[in-house]
């Protein structure tokens, strides 16, 4: 789960960067190796961190991410917002909570995608992906393609309206399902977001809410037309 709250990071995007660079120093000074190491460690070229940290610079998204994969030990809530404690406990660490923080930048982060726009984002039109959409940045989402809300109740104890859900998307040419993973479903009855279960034949699938109130039902394959599966919750606080 991530507690998504956009007000904190209502602030100059910049600003919010250096405060980053710095706290990525910190890491940098705890491990008692330099920022060229650093570089190294996570995969970047000579100077991708020591130049925007020399000249108060922006960098790339996958960077940070790049950043939080190769040092768990360091908390990426405290590396982002400077919240927390720089150093994860393996007790804490359980019951951290992820942080999404939105960009200006059309080229970084996953789109936030209305759910009437959908069909769009499935087809990679740019059009929804950069131009109409909200960003944000949330390292633990590494992969995801877009987030859309979740409306209605259907999927109640798990996912209630309101949440985001982040999504990746699943290749049509390819596909298989995971059985009983939640999934956005792009069909003949609208976009809908369930669990997917073997069908009664190999032409369908079961399609399963997990509020008990909602009977399952059957979905042809071909009134499938996109596949999104989840692989991450954001609720608001």
């Amino acid at each position: 789960m991530i507690i998504f709250n956009t007000t904190k990071f209502n602030r100059d995007y910049f600003c919010l960067m250096g405060k980053i660079l710095d706290r990525i120093q910190q890491i940098a000074s705890n491990e008692g190796i330099s920022i060229g190491a650093m570089e190294r460690a996570i995969g970047a070229s000579k100077g991708v961190l020591s130049r925007a940290i020399n000249n108060g610079t922006d960098i790339q998204v996958k960077w940070l991410e790049a950043v939080v994969e190769n040092y768990p030990t360091y908390s990426p809530q405290w590396l982002l917002t400077g919240v927390g404690d720089m150093i994860v406990s393996s007790v804490s660490k359980q019951n951290m909570l992820p942080v999404a923080i939105h960009t200006d930048k059309q080229n970084e982060g996953i789109p936030l995608i209305p759910i009437s726009a959908m069909a769009g984002a499935f087809k990679g039109e740019q059009s929804i992906l950069e131009y109409e959409c909200e960003r944000y940045v949330i390292p633990s989402f590494k992969g995801a393609d877009f987030l859309i809300p979740v409306t209605g109740d259907s999927m109640i104890p798990t996912f209630h309206s309101g949440d985001i859900v982040a999504c990746r998307k699943v290749d049509m040419s390819k596909l298989f399902f995971q059985w009983n993973k939640s999934y956005v479903l792009d069909t003949n009855q609208g976009p809908i977001i369930k669990r997917v279960k073997p069908g009664s034949d190999k032409e369908h699938v079961l399609i399963v809410s997990d509020n008990q109130d909602y009977y399952p039902f059957e979905l042809e394959y071909n009134d499938i037309y996109n596949i999104a599966l989840v692989v991450g919750l954001i609720r608001l606080e």
